[in-house]
């Protein structure tokens, strides 16, 4: 029988169960989207069952309560490592209205889109200085956690049960912080690992795909990738955004910069 709690993700339930996704969507209906593999892909890998908690407004108990009957052991002696906010930021009270970007995701969520490529393109020109407000009907905590990490003050603002309001400040300390280190494998390198998977090797070219389809189409073909297999990609540019969720999900990558138009992406699992 599988031990879960507070912090497991929902990813890793549904994975060890695959009715769990039923009896979790079963639980509110924002967890609707869960339904779409790629938000599914996304968002279940990054999100607990404190998160989701949070998120939707029930209570961690009506999960488990759900979760009970598929197998799986409930530890009530856990305790949510997640953190209550902190008092309202020094940025809020600084900004004015032409330094905040707003971008409203309820209606690309509801048509079942995933608006993250579209949320991280506006981060990626955001100034310092600056802040991003995604308008959400919940607090989108996946992504807090995310830009959290590289450097970003988040400040959540509850307007209504259907309307949350997500600020993401870029102070100075983020401008060396959004940039990942690059894995560019060299001449030989790029040569060992083609050797190494040339019978294990799917291949496929994202370089005439419409964003988001890019970012799609590899998760996808990742989600399915067979065991001691590598994944080929031909891109036009280095999917920069692509690779926070590689090490997310404990992949491997290496990249060649063919010409200004083309990147080989070479992904796999040690």
């Amino acid at each position: 029988m599988e031990k879960i709690n507070v912090n497991s993700k929902i990813g890793r339930i549904i994975k060890l169960n695959p009715d769990a996704l039923e009896a979790i969507v079963s639980i509110n209906p924002k967890l609707e989207k869960l339904r779409n593999p790629i938000l599914r892909k996304i968002l279940a890998n990054r999100t607990s069952i404190a998160m989701a908690s949070k998120m939707v407004g029930n209570a961690p108990e009506e999960f488990f309560a759900k979760l009970r009957p598929l197998g799986f052991e409930v530890d009530n002696e856990v305790i949510s490592t997640e953190t209550e906010p902190n008092d309202v930021p020094a940025f809020v009270a600084q900004v004015t209205k032409d330094q905040v970007a707003e971008f409203d995701v309820r209606e690309l969520l509801s048509s079942g889109q995933d608006p993250l490529n579209a949320i991280l393109e506006r981060v990626k020109i955001l100034k310092t200085g600056h802040a991003l407000k995604i308008i959400n009907t919940f607090e989108p905590i996946p992504l807090v956690k995310m830009l959290e990490k590289k450097g970003f003050i988040i400040y959540v603002d509850k307007i209504t049960d259907q309307h949350i309001e997500t600020y993401f400040y870029k102070s100075l300390e983020v401008e060396n912080a959004v940039d990942e280190k690059l894995e560019k494998a060299s001449g030989s390198e790029w040569d060992s690992l083609t050797e190494r998977f040339k019978d294990n090797l799917i291949t496929v070219d994202v370089r005439e795909m419409e964003m988001p389809k890019p970012m799609h189409t590899i998760l996808g073909e990742l989600e399915k990738l067979p065991l001691n297999t590598a994944l080929f990609v031909y891109h036009k540019r280095i999917p920069v955004f692509l690779l926070p969720e590689l090490a997310e999900q404990g992949l491997e990558y290496r990249l060649q910069e063919i010409s200004d138009s083309e990147v080989h992406l070479l992904i796999y699992k040690n």
